[in-house]
């Protein structure tokens, strides 16, 4: 359960932090897991439907920068969607009916990983009603050397911005084309078992791992559950699998209408695949890359 403060503070600035909102024999669990599915990417050439890798992969170190909807395919974090640790606090701030919309682990390996250019989620899903959220977990203590996601603190009220590039989507914003106060960002710190709370329209990003720790974060999408995808499901939709997505309450076929700023993210990004691919089109990159620092 969140404090009024916890709340307050999420209405207000698009976000809030629970420190120790995981046991920590879960994030134990959590943490060993996650190390045996990356030491699985031995041997893969190339990103596939479960990892999204580094530029600097090799079949022989492997590094991945992405588990890719991790729920459908380990059952540790089809678990972890249904968690009360995490559901309990995202019902405080959603209702007690939702449904999972996407799940990732993004992974920074020390001195490396990449980072990710300011966005938000909303221009890449806009729903029915605004009423989401991401709720991540930190599998490692996170400071401001190892790439800590930054907010930009009450963004969730403005408007959505701008996330084209050359006419396509590339999923970022151009930093030297809007008024945001990207100087002002918070950056979201706290020891390994911190839970982040931020709403789907707060502007986010964060820099490259500078440390010689990683940063592992889980990231979980949710949505009240009569908030439905504008553009549905583009690939095969299929009401059945969009009804077991609910991991509380009831489905329901009556969307809420909300009046809400949407931008369409059409025509479809480029460089398909995560936004990691998404965001290399993107010119004016408020972010260092790997290659601009070694």
């Amino acid at each position: 359960m969140l404090t009024p403060t916890q709340i307050g503070e999420y209405e207000d600035r698009g976000f809030t932090l629970v420190e120790g909102a995981v046991p920590p024999n879960l994030l134990t669990e959590l943490r060993a897991g996650t190390d045996e599915i990356v030491e699985a990417a031995c041997g893969l050439t190339e990103s596939d439907e479960r990892y999204d890798l580094e530029a600097l992969h090799t079949p022989e170190a492997p590094r991945v920068r992405r588990l890719k909807s991790p729920y459908l395919f380990w059952p540790l974090f089809a678990k972890l969607v249904r968690e009360a640790c995490i559901l309990d606090a995202v019902e405080d701030l959603l209702g007690h009916e939702l449904r999972l919309y996407n799940h990732k682990v993004n992974i920074k390996a020390p001195e490396y990983g990449a980072a990710v250019e300011w966005h938000q989620d909303w221009a890449f899903y806009p729903h029915t009603n605004d009423d989401g959220l991401a709720a991540g977990i930190y599998l490692d203590d996170v400071t401001e050397e190892n790439g800590p996601m930054m907010i930009v603190p009450g963004s969730h009220r403005g408007e959505v911005y701008d996330h084209h590039a050359d006419g396509y989507f590339c999923g970022a914003i151009d930093p030297t084309a809007c008024d945001l106060d990207f100087g002002g960002a918070v950056p979201l710190t706290g020891p390994a078992g911190t839970m982040t709370l931020h709403h789907v329209r707060a502007v986010h990003g964060s820099d490259l791992n500078r440390s010689s720790r990683p940063r592992r974060f889980v990231i979980q999408g949710y949505f009240a559950a009569d908030a439905w995808p504008l553009q549905g499901y583009l690939n095969n939709f299929d009401l059945e699998t969009f009804d077991a997505k609910i991991v509380r309450g009831r489905p329901t076929g009556a969307p809420r209408m909300a009046d809400v700023p949407v931008r369409i993210p059409l025509p479809e990004a480029l460089n398909q695949g995560s936004i990691y691919e998404n965001q290399n089109t993107l010119e004016h990159r408020y972010f260092a890359t790997y290659e601009e620092v070694a």
